[in-house]
């Protein structure tokens, strides 16, 4: 087949073995009962956008755990993170860590949060 080009070959990583059948199951729940969803089919589906910091940060956390002998992919990175913030949420709303970031002002000193609409 002269004249044609070659199609350059992609290498794909594949999960391994052990991580395909690996159990899906819950981790222990938070004293609350709030858990993340853990390795399973997920019906419902959220887009987030993230700073190139953002991202960068995301990763040292599951690079930082992965040598700690926690390995994580983003998305369970993320749904635990979010079950930790709702438990200390519900512990109480005022006090919460998320309510109290979110009222202090951006870095460039605008809003974290638009107000809220009357009801």
């Amino acid at each position: 087949m002269a004249g044609r080009p070659r199609l350059a070959r992609k290498r794909v990583s594949l999960p391994g073995v052990a991580e395909l059948l690996r159990p899906a199951i819950r981790d222990v729940a938070a004293p609350d009962g709030r858990q993340a969803s853990g390795r399973e089919a997920h019906p419902q589906k959220i887009t987030v956008y993230l700073s190139s910091d953002e991202l960068l940060d995301l990763e040292r956390a599951r690079i930082t755990l992965r040598a700690r002998g926690i390995s994580v992919d983003r998305g369970r990175l993320v749904r635990e993170a979010i079950a930790v913030l709702l438990a200390d949420m519900d512990a109480g709303v005022d006090s919460s860590l998320l309510a109290r970031r979110l009222r202090e002002p951006a870095p460039n000193g605008t809003p974290r949060h638009a107000p809220a609409a009357p009801l």
